[in-house]
């Protein structure tokens, strides 16, 4: 049977719940993108008056685009210089959909899709499906080959990997906003123990600069050791103006669910830095500083109403 519009139109209408699961899976939003894209030449290749399910056909094809993708990442992974992080959505993303309940909030969360990384990609395909887009395990199992017992007991096992580390508190958007602010103030003036105080005592902060940007291979540990990187981090100086091509403008903003500090230079976002937000304080700072990982933010702030800088820095 020819294509036709009404083909096209199915496949749209599906495309942003396929990109959310993808960049859930993947952790990318441009690896997300170009899984859709591969799906869809597989849609449009298909005889789709014979697919029943529609939705249940797009998502097979995903997820197991994904978990090939996911397999060979793991060895591309083991090469990348420094640490590797997820790239950042700002708020407002549609990535970021569906984010109805607590779990689906947390399924983007950055902290979570780190943590992500250290599951299997059949333990994470699981994961994502059950959790954020309340699949059946029956349908899971169906997706993934697997029998319906089996789907239950890889998601029991990566929900128990998941919330072994990490202990989140949700906040809204206003409460983020004052959060950064307070997090700023304490790293750009005063003494250090103002900014320790915010900390929990085993905090840690990591950047990913891929080989691009200078960020440092190992994690900070402990709160007076991620204090002092942060007060130098924040330090202005002519130097880093000209390394970075000018002055830096920070901005109190959301990623992913969570607090962040926007830092941008003439309108390109240089730094997504995410604040992982505990009952007892801040416990991790994750810091996306490789360009590849900032279009996607860059674009959507440009189309933001971002307001005035809180800061001026370096």
């Amino acid at each position: 049977m020819p294509w036709t519009a009404s083909d096209l139109d199915r496949f749209e209408a599906s495309r942003p719940r396929l990109e959310a699961i993808a960049y859930r899976l993947l952790g990318s939003a441009g690896e997300a993108e170009d899984a859709v894209q591969e799906t869809f030449l597989r849609w449009q290749a298909a005889d789709v008056d014979r697919i029943e399910v529609p939705e249940a056909w797009l998502t097979k094809v995903l997820t197991n685009l994904c978990l090939n993708q996911l397999t060979s990442a793991r060895a591309r992974r083991e090469t990348y210089v420094g640490q590797w992080l997820p790239e950042p959505l700002l708020s407002g993303d549609p990535m970021l959909d569906p984010a109805d309940t607590a779990e689906q909030r947390e399924s983007v969360s950055y902290a979570v899709l780190t943590l992500l990384e250290r599951l299997s990609p059949n333990e994470r395909a699981v994961y994502v499906l059950r959790e954020a887009f309340d699949y059946q395990h029956r349908e899971i199992a169906e997706i993934l080959d697997i029998t319906e017992s089996a789907s239950q007991q890889i998601f029991h096992r990566a929900k128990k990997h998941v919330a072994d580390g990490k202990a989140r508190t949700e906040i809204d958007e206003t409460a983020a906003r004052r959060i950064v602010e307070e997090f700023l103030a304490a790293a750009t003036g005063g003494k250090i123990e103002r900014l320790v105080r915010l900390l929990t005592e085993d905090a840690i902060s990591v950047g990913d600069g891929g080989g691009k940007v200078p960020a440092r291979a190992k994690a900070f540990e402990g709160a007076v050791a991620v204090a002092k990187f942060l007060r130098g981090l924040f330090n202005p100086s002519e130097a880093k103006r000209a390394l970075l091509g000018g002055a830096v403008e920070v901005y109190a903003w959301t990623a992913n669910g969570e607090p962040a500090v926007v830092a941008v230079v003439g309108g390109r976002v240089i730094s997504v830095m995410c604040l992982q937000v505990t009952a007892e304080g801040i416990a991790a700072i994750r810091n996306q500083v490789n360009p590849d990982k900032l279009e996607r933010a860059t674009a959507r702030w440009a189309a933001a109403d971002h307001g005035k800088p809180l800061i001026n820095a370096f």
